[in-house]
């Protein structure tokens, strides 16, 4: 006696499905982005998405001056370029004996710093503030540099600790018994070895950064000093009718900085990963 076989899945039904839930996934997300590019091209752009009737850069012309568009992406770039930069090197320096040496309370110092990357900065705020009052960093770059970087740097040395922990250490006991220190192995080799690391590392923290509005809009008081990101949402509040073609163009210039670094980088990971395969190969 043969038992009636369940019937079989349909493959094609099943992936048929899942690309119409990916299909309708990518379009809410592209829904505003297709709005933006089209309310930046259209003098006449409302909230609503719409072809525009007269497709002209007018938009971009009225925010392009050194005032509204250009100081604050300058700012923008200087903060968010110098506090990545310094998370990155802190973070691996801090990184490197957590990933290669065997401590006795390496595993709770992670801990600590695994908790730290997820302590909201709205709640050290106000005693930080009071600090920097007193040490006189309100209002000044060399601030908002320090705290970014302080406040990114624990979630930065957990990543940097896992990409070190996939480098093999029998390179760097080859240049141990020729002499060399821990912190040359580490500029000469562990570092270029874990390129893709970096990289990852540094776009991730420079979005981060590009994107805080908290932590200028407090600790930045002069309006010369403000990116991009603190002036965008002035630029929504300072009128009574908003201009979204103004605004749509003004973000879309916001975010051209994050996708040429995105751009930049891709050709970095690429090679990196040749590199790095090579390498173990």
């Amino acid at each position: 006696m043969t038992l009636p076989s369940l019937a079989a899945p349909r493959p094609r039904l099943h992936a048929v499905f899942a690309n119409v839930t990916l299909a309708i996934i990518t379009l809410l997300f592209l829904l505003p982005l297709i709005w933006l590019v089209l309310a930046s091209l259209d003098p006449g752009a409302t909230l609503s998405l719409r072809a525009p009737e007269r497709i002209a850069l007018d938009n971009f012309v009225e925010i392009g001056t050194w005032e509204l568009t250009f100081r604050p992406m300058m700012n923008g770039l200087i903060i968010s370029g110098l506090a990545s930069l310094l998370v990155v090197v802190l973070s691996a320096l801090a990184a490197y004996p957590l990933s290669r040496y065997t401590m006795r309370y390496g595993d709770h110092f992670l801990y600590t710093v695994l908790f730290l990357s997820a302590l909201p900065v709205t709640a050290i705020m106000i005693p930080v503030y009071t600090m920097f009052v007193r040490l006189r960093l309100v209002d000044s770059f060399l601030g908002c540099i320090l705290f970014l970087a302080a406040s990114s740097l624990p979630f930065a040395i957990w990543m940097m600790k896992n990409f070190m922990d996939g480098i093999p250490i029998e390179f760097e006991e080859a240049a141990w018994l020729d002499g060399a220190s821990s912190l040359r192995t580490l500029r000469t080799i562990v570092l270029p070895l874990m390129t893709p690391g970096l990289a990852a590392v540094s776009i991730f923290q420079f979005i981060l950064m590009w994107g805080n509005f908290f932590v200028p809009f407090i600790l930045l008081l002069d309006p010369a000093k403000l990116p991009m990101a603190v002036t965008l949402y002035q630029f929504f509040g300072s009128f009574g009718v908003v201009n979204y073609g103004n605004l749509a163009a003004y973000a879309a210039v916001y975010s051209a900085p994050v996708i040429v670094l995105y751009l930049v980088v891709s050709r970095v990971f690429n090679g990196a990963f040749r590199l790095s395969g090579g390498a173990k190969g």
